[in-house]
């Protein structure tokens, strides 16, 4: 069943974060944080919604960074009932798509808890000061890649708020396939 992302709640506040990425290394929020901006992405490697838009998502990065906005990918789906989201799948998925920023591995979920993320993907644009203001859609595409041209609505925000610090007041939610939460 497709989930739907809540509105955004502008200016809540990133919660901090460490983990590990696919490079070896472990990634803090403090760390990523760009100059004008942090995109911070829910996603995961088997998600037909995701596999949909993974190459927007890269070009759509690489097209925010000259802007001052960093991104990080993170999957904190259940990989034990989920085998193609473990973290070998992840390396391999990163490096399929050509991942230029850190796909991080959320074992214990509790960033995903922390952030309420609900699907992949789930988008959350922050500005300078880690406030949110971004919680919309990539582009129309759903499990279907959109046709070409359509309007980069994540691309877009993400660039009034490198610019403005503001996010657009009118978002369309992200649509997903739900985080594979573990059994409590």
């Amino acid at each position: 069943m497709a989930e739907h992302t809540p509105v955004c709640d502008f200016g809540w506040k990133a919660p901090p974060f460490a983990l590990p990425g696919v490079d070896g290394k472990t990634y803090s929020l403090e760390r990523l944080r760009g100059p004008n901006g942090t995109l911070v992405m829910f996603i995961c490697n088997h998600c037909p919604y995701v596999k949909a838009v993974v190459g927007r998502i890269v070009r759509d990065v690489n097209d925010l960074k000259p802007l001052g906005i960093n991104a990080v990918a993170i999957s904190s789906n259940d990989a034990e009932h989920y085998p193609e989201d473990s973290f070998d799948n992840m390396k391999r998925f990163a490096a399929a798509h050509g991942f230029t920023f850190p796909y991080l591995f959320d074992e214990s979920q509790e960033v995903a808890r922390a952030y309420d993320a609900v699907c992949t993907p789930d988008f959350f644009g922050f500005n300078r000061d880690l406030e949110l203001q971004y919680r919309g859609r990539l582009d129309e595409s759903r499990k279907e890649t959109a046709p070409p041209g359509v309007r980069r609505d994540l691309f877009e925000a993400m660039k009034e708020i490198a610019e403005t610090g503001q996010g657009p007041r009118e978002q369309i939610p992200s649509i997903g396939c739900s985080i594979k939460w573990k059994a409590a």
